[in-house]
């Protein structure tokens, strides 16, 4: 039985998934705002002995093997350095930094550690992201040599907690760039072969109108040149007054391509196969391809965890990864490239979009490979 503390009361997403496995269970909570961490303790059927104020008092005194962050983001890497110190395994909320330096800091520590290191990117894990990255494995879109992602959530009514600004005042819109990229930038990234790598960043907006006295420009736009020379657009908008749109996908192949719905409707396919070779001129439901989807889908156990039931999913390959002990997909290495596009985003759009050269993340980095080239 893994167990689990969780550390941001808010940071709840994952909670009903874990609570439905027989595997794993919620032992402590940690929060500082003590009414928030009352009433998710109470949610979750915790006695009050196993709320903690103090994070490290959780580290120290509860007896956990294993720590879900889901804090603010600037808290993230202290506390998943501090967790994985305590020799604890560690599953964190997106993004995994805030600054470059902070992800050599957690790879070293990863590294150093031995524990698992899983990155919550749980919009991988929707249903129709598994779906379209089994159809892009299968090779249904042929060789795949474009993807966009969009991230546009109107968030400015987030700004203030409690009468107080609040910390995405600072951390995401007190920034410029695309500062919140994995959302729509995982999803895509998974159809291409996993050994494909994002070589190089550059990012545009269209500057700054919003009424709010925020830095970051309404919106970014980030080109990824994958080291293949395939292309990967990330647009992130969180101050444009719009409807909500936090899944739109676009995978485009040699065979044909995919698109998600924008504005309602359908998920939908457009692809040449050997008994319709232009079947690439029509779209058709991605639903028809159903009987695709990954086993486990089918079988179900996600129904009520967050996320279309993805949630499910990673908290299953969270705890597998630690059974097994073997470093997860969304490991410390792809959290940190994911990462940096939103990191290199930022000197990209400060310096006329100027092209960024993304560090290659992998096991074992020589020190003189740990830093920004401009």
């Amino acid at each position: 039985m893994l167990k689990i503390g969780i550390v941001g009361a808010r940071g709840l997403s994952v909670a009903n998934a874990i609570k439905a496995r027989d595997d794993a269970e919620i032992i402590a909570m940690c929060d500082l705002d003590e009414d928030e961490l009352k009433g998710a303790g109470k949610a979750l059927g915790l006695d009050e002995s196993c709320l903690y104020r103090v994070y490290n008092d959780m580290l120290e005194k509860a007896d956990i093997d294993a720590v879900v962050i889901g804090t603010p983001m600037q808290c993230h890497v202290p506390q998943a350095i501090l967790a994985l110190q305590a020799g604890k395994h560690v599953m964190c909320e997106v993004t995994a930094a805030v600054t470059m330096d902070e992800l050599w800091w957690l790879i070293e520590n990863v590294e150093k550690s031995g524990k698992i290191y899983m990155y919550a990117e749980n919009y991988c894990y929707m249903p129709e992201v598994q779906l379209v990255k089994e159809l892009a494995h299968k090779g249904y879109f042929g060789d795949i040599y474009y993807a966009e992602g969009e991230y546009t959530h109107d968030c400015t009514e987030l700004r203030n907690w409690h009468g107080r600004t609040g910390w995405r005042s600072y951390w995401q819109m007190g920034t410029r760039g695309a500062f919140y990229p994995t959302h729509s930038l995982g999803p895509v990234m998974a159809c291409f072969d996993e050994s494909e790598r994002i070589k190089e960043v550059a990012c545009f907006s269209s500057g700054n109108h919003n009424p709010y006295g925020l830095r970051n420009d309404d919106v970014n736009q980030a080109m990824c040149v994958l080291e293949s020379g395939k292309l990967v657009k990330i647009r992130v908008d969180t101050i444009s007054p719009r409807p909500h749109c936090l899944t739109y996908y676009q995978i485009q192949g040699t065979k044909g391509c995919y698109e998600s719905p924008r504005t309602g409707g359908d998920h939908v396919i457009a692809v040449a196969t050997e008994d319709n070779p232009q079947g690439y001129e029509k779209w058709r439901p991605l639903s028809d391809f159903n009987d695709m989807l990954p086993e486990r889908y089918k079988k179900g156990g996600g129904e009520g965890a967050g996320h279309g039931g993805g949630d499910y999913y990673i908290v299953e390959d969270f705890v597998e990864a630690v059974k097994t002990n073997t470093q997860p997909y969304l490991n410390v290495y792809r959290a940190a490239e994911w990462t940096a596009v939103a990191l290199l985003s930022q000197l990209s759009v400060t310096n006329g979009g100027r092209v960024i050269e993304m560090p290659k993340f992998r096991p074992n980095m020589p020190w003189e490979e740990k830093r920004i080239k401009l």
